[in-house]
């Protein structure tokens, strides 16, 4: 493994780019030194480098020499295609100009429209037709249509200062405060934006998704198999080897190949803690990350229920204007027609007509949550099933299709027809067996799933990494002359007593269980749950909230 200062990100990286390039992106260490002429230690730390930056894979070969292979381009790992940015940026660039002509069109043509059909009625009582004088609706009743432009509570309803600019993730979302007392719920405005363009989308970096991931990797001791992560994540086998070739270049890791060709991915360096032998806690599998239908509004009924009425609304009124307001009042002339006919119709069908072809968008959406979530609810019986007793044991297709069937009373979205597609990928991604009894009942092995987990469970206990610590202090930044003086006495008696290597921390270490026993990645197979994002992080807002508000104080 490369030097660590070897690892700086100051590194050229474009020698190798072009030296790749010419290997169509398919290279080990000596390759890229030869068409350089970098050091060793330079290529492997610069390969290792872009495998984090750029799509590319690991291979093993069968003696086991590692090939670096990169896709076609060396694109960046987040790339996008033209296309893709154009959609995006046409689609952003849309929303924030209809947002701002929503903010100005909904409520202000609802209260016009309003005032103007007032004034037409009370002109039509009256028997005045004439004409609309001074735009008083009728002027006899002295003073006329009261328009609450100014009033204070209409404007806080729509506006809600005390909101503070917060994502809104929908109704069910909102702060427990917030429920008791309205003035600090959403603003009214938050709740259109939404029925047009859907709720805020919370979104999780790549930070915090390898803040998890690392998590994981120390929970597993140091050692884990791209099986042991597609227990967490629930991704493809080879999504995941390329997750962990990620990470493993990224934090100094290592891989080994064990007898049986499976890789690992070994990650010493993350073992090392200040505070004795890690005791990390292992995050939820992807069973229970099951995901929650992406909602279309996040409103209430009752929320979108006054946003159609109030659009719904202005859409009549000003397609019937010629007809009802214009005679009545005197209207007329093409700049009336345009203000008050013309611009509404067009905003109010456009209101209606975007979340119309979003929901086609979301369908899709919530089809391919439904697809995952079969997916990790079978890979939770692919755990259960492979990694009880002695041996891996069959698991019915009924079996799995009942787990299936279970899900659908818990307002998840499911695919249905899903469970043989999903069985049957599962089977090409680990060389899965079927079987069919004389019944013609099918079932699925998965011995390569267990020998993965198996091999990853034996190397942490050959390798017990979780037993590295940083031993005795030999220095410290604060250390006066006389401590920094007994401490290089005392490291110079340890030296002379052999204490040169560090011993595990066998008291502070768990036992691993035997290598025959791996019911310790079950990881409960038989309890699912759902992992909410928008509930994660509304808690994370709220927390923040609660560390800014002051000692004692209210917000």
């Amino acid at each position: 493994m490369a030097d660590a200062g070897v690892l700086s990100p100051t590194l050229d990286p474009t020698p190798v780019l072009k030296a790749l390039r010419r290997l169509d992106g398919r290279a080990t260490v000596s390759d890229v030194t030869a068409a350089t002429g970098l050091d060793r230690a330079e290529a492997e730390a610069t390969l290792r480098r872009l495998l984090e930056q750029r799509r590319g894979h690991l291979e093993v070969g069968e003696r086991g020499d590692l090939v670096y292979r990169f896709e076609k381009g060396l694109l960046h790992r987040d790339a996008e295609s033209v296309w893709t940015r154009l959609k995006r940026g046409a689609w952003s660039a849309f929303q924030v100009g209809f947002k701002v002509w929503i903010v100005g069109m909904l409520v202000v043509y609802t209260v016009v429209f309003v005032a103007l059909l007032l004034a037409a009625l009370f002109a039509n009582r009256d028997g005045d037709g004439g004409g609309w004088e001074g735009g008083s609706g009728g002027g006899r009743r002295g003073g006329g249509v009261h328009l609450p432009m100014g009033d204070f509570w209409l404007w806080y309803w729509l506006w809600g200062p005390r909101w503070r600019g917060r994502p809104y993730y929908g109704e069910g979302y909102g702060d427990r405060q917030g429920v008791r007392d309205r003035r600090n719920g959403p603003p009214f405005y938050k709740k259109v934006f939404a029925f047009v363009f859907g709720p805020d989308e919370p979104t999780r970096s790549r930070e915090d998704r390898d803040r998890e991931a690392l998590r994981f990797i120390r929970a597993r001791r140091g050692v884990v198999s791209a099986t042991d992560y597609v227990q967490l994540t629930g991704m493809e086998l080879q999504e995941a080897d390329e997750e962990l070739a990620r990470l493993m270049a990224a934090h100094e890791g290592d891989v080994q190949v064990t007898d049986d060709g499976t890789l690992l991915y070994v990650f010493p360096e993350l073992m090392v803690s200040a505070h004795g032998a890690v005791q990390e806690r292992e995050p939820a599998p992807a069973w229970r990350r099951l995901e929650a239908a992406r909602p279309l509004t996040g409103n209430s009924t009752g929320s979108n229920a006054l946003i159609v009425a109030m659009n719904g609304f202005n859409l009549a009124a000003a397609a019937t204007a010629p007809f009802f307001i214009f005679p009545r009042l005197g209207i007329g002339g093409t700049a009336a027609e345009i203000g008050l006919v013309w611009i509404p119709v067009a905003f109010s069908t456009v209101f209606f007509a975007v979340p119309g072809l979003r929901w086609l968008g979301v369908t899709r959406e919530n089809t391919r949550r439904a697809l995952r979530n079969v997916r990790k609810a079978v890979l939770g019986l692919v755990s259960k099933f492979s990694l009880s007793g002695d041996e891996a044991s069959a698991l019915p297709e009924a079996e799995a299709a009942l787990r299936v069937k279970g899900l659908k009373a818990s307002k998840l979205p499911l695919a249905r027809d899903a469970v043989q597609p999903t069985l049957d990928r599962l089977v090409a991604e680990f060389d899965g067996e079927v079987d069919a009894d004389a019944d013609g009942r099918t079932s699925f092995r998965f011995p390569r799933f267990r020998e993965q987990i198996e091999a990853a469970h034996r190397a942490r206990g050959d390798l017990a990494l979780e037993g590295r610590t940083v031993g005795e202090i030999v220095y410290a930044s604060d250390d006066d002359e006389a401590t920094a003086g007994r401490r290089e006495l005392e490291a110079f008696d340890r030296e002379l007593a052999g204490a040169d290597t560090l011993p595990p921390a066998e008291e502070s270490r768990p036992a691993l269980p035997p290598p025959d026993t791996l019911a310790a990645y079950l990881n409960d197979p038989d309890r699912l749950a759902i992992r909410d994002e928008r509930e994660l992080a509304v808690l994370q807002q709220q927390m923040q909230d609660r560390a800014k508000a002051p000692t004692g104080g209210r917000r």
